[in-house]
């Protein structure tokens, strides 16, 4: 899928990590947010009473949250306002929306901390291990999903790096030599062949296969797309039905998040899957 603004990613996997939990842990509050060892500003909330905790900035060994970020180990108290251990210059917005236990896990990614999820009650509800075994599989799953992001991130800016050191002319060349190396390539019969010249057309692109999302069909009719072949001649040049390469091009447009041909190849090369 195409690429979000950083904010709006976030917002959307910490939303999905809060939901989860909301529906399998009988508390009534909610939040979490992102940022690194230092710090975590929390964004998104479920149940919250009042302003008080949106946006507020745990810092590292400040609250509860402090001790999670320093420790990178999950932490709960039974009784917040009577906690020692912690300190309690957050108390304001947490005693503010009546909290009595709360327990943090920390989102840590490849060893290194980037968030705090929480979950409180206001009641006699206490939160301890029995929670954290329903918090700690949703934590993994946010970690996991960010650690993703990060890597595809990571090799967009490496295929536009790639693209932004060499010349325009020398680019457009080897778009033109991939597209007509995978144009014959669909037209040999023969196996072994067809595979080699799949193997020269993939050392023109920056990403290597295992790191796409596009299946090689999709990439070929994208790559014709992209010099300005219109359906009926991509079908010509790849002996494809016409209903065929319009089912390749919906393909990749969903995988890539895209609403035209444009925005699809657009998508495709700022992930590095296309020249």
């Amino acid at each position: 899928m195409a690429t979000s603004a950083p904010a709006e990613r976030d917002a959307d996997a910490l939303r999905t990590c809060l939901r989860g939990l909301r529906a399998e842990l009988p508390v009534p509050l909610f939040f979490a947010g992102l940022g690194d060892e230092e710090a975590a500003v929390q964004t998104e909330l479920l149940g919250q009473r009042t302003s008080g905790l949106r946006n507020l900035r745990v810092r590292r060994g400040s609250g509860l949250g402090g001790r999670a970020l320093a420790e990178g180990r999950p932490a709960a108290v039974r009784d917040y306002r009577t906690a020692r251990g912690i300190t309690h210059e957050y108390d304001r917005p947490v005693l503010g929306e009546g909290v009595t236990s709360i327990l943090v896990a920390p989102v840590v990614v490849t060893g290194t901390v980037r968030g705090l999820v929480y979950c409180g009650s206001r009641g006699s509800e206490t939160l301890g291990d029995a929670a954290l075994r329903v918090v700690a599989p949703h934590v993994r799953r946010l970690a996991d999903e960010i650690r993703v992001r990060d890597e595809v991130d990571r090799r967009v800016e490496a295929a536009a790096a790639w693209t932004r050191e060499r010349d325009p002319r020398e680019v457009a060349s080897l778009r033109e030599l991939l597209a007509e190396l995978r144009t014959i390539a669909s037209e040999v019969d023969d196996p072994a062949l067809r595979e080699r010249l799949d193997g020269l057309g993939d050392r023109l692109v920056p990403t290597t296969p295992e790191q796409r999302v596009l299946t090689r069909r999709e990439l070929d009719v994208l790559g014709l797309v992209a010099l300005g072949c219109g359906n009926a001649e991509v079908a010509h040049r790849l002996d494809l039905g016409l209903e065929t390469v319009r089912s390749y091009l919906r393909n990749a447009m969903r995988k890539l998040d895209a609403h035209s041909r444009l925005e699809a190849v657009t998508a495709a090369r700022r992930r590095g899957e296309l020249l």
